[in-house]
């Protein structure tokens, strides 16, 4: 199925020396290959959205903020939703988190994808990331490629990536993950 809509790959991540942002383009690049629809990666850093600053609840709509706005168009322009993560901690970014609680009606019903990596490859990223997309109402696809980097990488913290080189094993779990989107 081609869509009219681009899938927002949606980059989780405020790190100064992140590698979020080109995993997400990577992903976004396998995913043009993969299906042939239009793909946009989504810097959450040029999406300055503060703390519990709007006076409703997020389900009840009806924004008073510019910025909240604005992510709820974008949310709403989408077609289909990939959110490329670290694994924290076993959890997921606070970032990637209030971005998701900006809004609530505009996730429902968007066909998903969960990516994570980190040094376990992010399994427990993805359960918890899971929980949330299920109660927006998202159509989560079944696989989530979870990407390992080696421990030498995650320490040297080097804000550098190649991820068709390191992740290029996991290759036929993230197009497999992709053909999953696409179908919803």
């Amino acid at each position: 199925m081609i869509r009219t809509a681009p899938t927002l790959v949606i980059g989780g991540s405020f790190r100064a020396q992140r590698i979020c942002i080109e995993v997400a383009r990577w992903v976004a690049a396998e995913g043009r290959k993969v299906t042939g629809d239009a793909y946009e990666v989504v810097d959450l850093k040029a999406w300055p959205l503060p703390l519990d600053d709007e006076p409703g609840i997020p389900a009840a709509g009806g924004y008073t903020q510019d910025h909240t706005r604005a992510w709820s168009e974008k949310i709403k322009s989408a077609g289909a939703l990939i959110f490329v993560t670290p694994q924290y901690n076993w959890g997921y970014p606070a970032a990637l988190k209030n971005a998701l609680d900006h809004l609530f009606a505009e996730w429902a019903g968007k066909p998903a994808m969960i990516v994570t990596y980190g040094g376990h490859g992010g399994g427990k990223c993805a359960e918890q990331l899971q929980q949330v997309v299920e109660a927006l109402h998202m159509k989560l696809a079944p696989t989530k490629p979870a990407l390992n980097l080696p421990r030498e990488m995650i320490e040297a913290n080097a804000g550098q990536i190649d991820p068709a080189v390191q992740f290029a094993s996991h290759l036929p779990t993230l197009r497999q993950a992709l053909g999953e989107l696409a179908a919803v």
